[in-house]
């Protein structure tokens, strides 16, 4: 049987002579570490939790790697402002979006040329599709590989658990109940596919004033906190709601690459990338610049 040898998948003897699994085994042995953003129900942004996460981990010098598997309603290179289809290389390999010089992106949205075609997929196309995300793919040496789920726990978080099995869980909610319902949900779900859970992210919980810079509770308070304690998992976080952030997704320019870098909104972000990057095993930051190029 092939091994693999861990550098250029493309050209070892894996790639040449080996099964999938194999290939898959060789990207994934390339890939340091791996987080599953995921949610029990929509709405609860937790895809711009997957972008910012991304964002603030490649601002730090890792090399990061952001695939969006939410194969029914993909957001993240509009949230991004990427545009144009994915290329392929001479190995046939599908070259991901280059955000910037650390940050490299996937997502489904990028391979259709009518971007508001439907894609009406079942079960085991949709594992396919998602598995030739990591093996047909130029990632490279990545220190994280950030991974946007669609909400629940149906076709896509049970192939990426299965596919990803080393992955950690970033689950992202909001302070009311019936969120909080679905997310215990979640956490189930990982406990029972084995899939190890980083902790639990509250997003928009509260406002601040833009005049005096007061909070304002939008919801209820301290759920998310509770939730995490209940279910015996890390807290990682609160962020607060961010008019701003709305807006850069609308317009493909996230805040935290703009005048609005210092604002509560992206320093509780970097206060939750802080407590997620130390539940992995240390990895050494790279040295390349994380401005945007595209």
């Amino acid at each position: 049987m092939a091994t693999c040898e861990g550098k250029s998948c493309s050209t070892c003897e894996s790639r040449k002579k080996g099964s999938k699994d194999e290939i898959l085994a060789c990207k994934l042995a390339r890939i340091k570490n791996k987080i599953i953003v995921m949610s029990g129900k929509g709405g609860v942004g937790k895809s711009s939790v997957a972008v910012y996460i991304a964002l603030a981990l490649s601002r730090k010098g890792y090399q990061v790697g952001l695939m969006d598997i939410d194969l029914h309603g993909p957001s993240i290179p509009k949230m991004l402002g990427l545009h144009g289809l994915l290329r392929v290389s001479q190995d046939q390999e599908i070259l991901p979006h280059e955000y910037s010089p650390n940050l490299k992106v996937v997502s489904i949205e990028s391979m259709l040329e009518d971007t508001d075609s439907a894609v009406i997929w079942r079960g085991p196309l949709k594992h396919g599709v998602i598995q030739q995300f990591i093996s047909d793919c130029t990632w490279n040496d990545l220190d994280f590989l950030v991974v946007d789920c669609p909400p629940g726990t149906g076709d896509e978080p049970l192939s990426i658990a299965r596919i990803i099995p080393d992955a950690k869980a970033v689950i992202v909610t909001t302070p009311q109940e019936v969120a909080l319902a679905d997310v215990r949900k979640s956490i189930n779900f990982c406990k029972k596919v084995q899939l190890d859970i980083a902790g639990l992210v509250e997003n928009m919980a509260g406002l601040y004033c833009p005049h005096c810079q007061g909070f304002i509770p939008i919801f209820s308070t301290g759920g998310g906190r509770k939730t995490a304690e209940l279910m015996r998992i890390e807290f990682l976080g609160s962020l607060p709601f961010d008019p701003a952030v709305v807006a850069g997704g609308d317009q493909g320019k996230p805040v935290m690459e703009g005048a609005s870098g210092t604002s509560p909104f992206i320093k509780a972000v970097e206060e939750v990338v802080d407590r997620l990057v130390a539940r992995f095993e240390p990895v050494e930051e790279s040295r390349g610049e994380s401005r945007a190029v595209h």
